[in-house]
């Protein structure tokens, strides 16, 4: 489809995935042997989705912080990019792509030799009266950042209502405090934080309470009423009616595969595509997926899981942008890190959670126990709590869950390590790990947490 002997890479979506799979590409393959073009909707590329609610909440100055490369500075790498271009059909047989130029309204068919899909990820947004109205606003893009920091700006207010308490329902009551709003935060699960078992997301509640924060959990949201303006006043959850001068969605993401399910490319049970370990979509010789549209194999359980996270879609596009360059990377899963912050309580996890470990039908002892970011004695030290899951009979770590103040959060990736290498916790207890009592006791909380799941082991035996 190129031409002059020239291959032509087409990729859908400008963010993460898409962009690390054309730079890759581009570093191991000259203008003259592959023309790439890239199309992208929105307004910007390269950018991260994640510093967003630090940019809403004013630790991170101004949008630009956020975007790591411009579109002049790929096109002038010769990567074509075709920002406010959104692609609507793949024809697969045909190897071409038909693109819309939201401005215009021009529609083409560009054709390919290898094409990427980089579609990102769709809010979920319930069809709920009033979900649409004014004031009320996800935090997906850099384009809903800005709309939302323009809605507070021109209609200032005191109360702010987040819907959903995961991570991004999170940070945004963090976000939404900074700026003087009185927050709550409504979700459906009793606890915040789903991606902790219960009883570590009590702890998160507790903190945020503490923090001024309401937090109302069992609340399934019906409603969002309007006012005369037409602009959102309140939401309603279980027969309640919340005032609210703004609402925040963040109800989490679901892949956005649309355009791939139509063009009859495999999708997994949480609606992502599926591919190999190279990230060529299954079936497919010349398309390639990766970041959030895509399903990843969760080295703990075996299964396939959607995590939408920037780590992974950064690291996919790379393994991407290596095979479509006649090189050979893989991307053999993920171990299910993630970490987060509200205010001042850090909270990470990783591996298996309870009901994970259950749905699997792994037999497991889960222990939980308290210390400190430093030695007890030394100034600083912060409470931290550490719940670890591990296997009945062989005693390989199954998870681990984080909930404490400064120097908490990190200490995950010791257990995201062990997890990939997939030690026992016995063997965690014999790590040489860093210590001086400015950074940890003299056992570490994960190692602490270890020693406790050792004796679970045996006893449960």
């Amino acid at each position: 489809m190129g031409h002059e002997g020239r291959k032509r890479l087409v990729v859908v979506g400008g963010d993460a995935a898409g962009m690390s799979a054309a730079s890759q590409a581009r570093r191991l393959s000259g203008p003259d042997e592959l023309e790439i073009v890239a199309f992208e909707r929105g307004h910007f590329t390269s950018y991260s989705a994640c510093g967003i609610p630090y940019w809403v909440g004013g630790d991170v100055d101004g949008r630009d912080a956020l975007i790591a490369r411009t579109a002049e500075e790929h096109r002038a790498r010769a990567i074509d990019l075709r920002l406010r271009t959104e692609v609507t059909e793949l024809d697969l047989d045909g190897q071409r792509v038909r693109a819309r130029d939201l401005e215009s309204g021009e529609e083409y068919w560009t054709g390919y030799d290898r094409l990427v899909l980089a579609t990102g990820a769709r809010p979920v947004r319930p069809p709920l009266s009033g979900i649409d109205a004014p004031g009320v606003h996800g935090v997906q893009t850099l384009d809903d950042g800005q709309a939302l920091l323009d809605a507070l700006e021109e209609h200032p207010g005191r109360r702010a209502v987040v819907v959903g308490a995961g991570y991004i329902g999170v940070e945004m009551a963090e976000a939404l405090l900074k700026r003087g709003y009185e927050v709550t935060v409504l979700d459906l699960a009793e606890e915040p934080m789903s991606t902790l078992d219960p009883d570590m997301g009590r702890l998160v509640r507790e903190a945020m309470n503490g923090m001024g924060i309401t937090t109302v959990g069992g609340a399934r949201v019906t409603e969002i009423l309007t006012g005369g303006d037409g602009r959102a006043r309140a939401v309603v959850a279980g027969g309640t009616e919340y005032p609210a001068d703004v609402v925040v969605l963040g109800l989490g993401v679901a892949p956005e595969t649309s355009l791939a399910r139509a063009a009859g490319l495999p999708t997994g049970a949480h609606g992502g595509l599926l591919t190999d370990l190279s990230m060529r979509v299954r079936g497919r010789e010349d398309v390639w997926a990766g970041g959030d549209c895509v399903e990843v194999l969760d080295l703990v359980s075996g299964r396939e899981r959607h995590i939408p996270l920037g780590t992974h879609a950064n690291k996919q596009g790379q393994v991407i942008g290596a095979n479509v360059a006649g090189g050979y990377g893989t991307f053999p899963g993920v171990v299910g890190t993630a970490v987060s912050k509200v205010c001042s309580l850090e909270i990470a996890r990783t591996g298996l959670r309870e009901r994970d470990a259950q749905g699997v039908g792994l037999r497991f002892v889960a222990v939980r126990i308290e210390s400190t970011s430093r030695s007890g004695y030394y100034p600083g030290a912060a409470p931290m709590t550490v719940k670890m899951l591990a296997e009945r009979g062989t005693g390989r770590l199954l998870g681990v869950q984080i909930v404490g103040r400064e120097g908490a959060a990190k200490r995950v990736d010791v257990a995201a390590v062990a997890l990939t290498a997939g030690m026992t916790v016995e063997q965690i207890t014999a790590l040489d790990l860093g210590y001086a009592p400015p950074f940890s006791p003299v056992w570490d909380p994960v190692q602490i947490a270890a020693r406790r799941a050792v004796k679970a082991v045996r006893d449960a035996d």
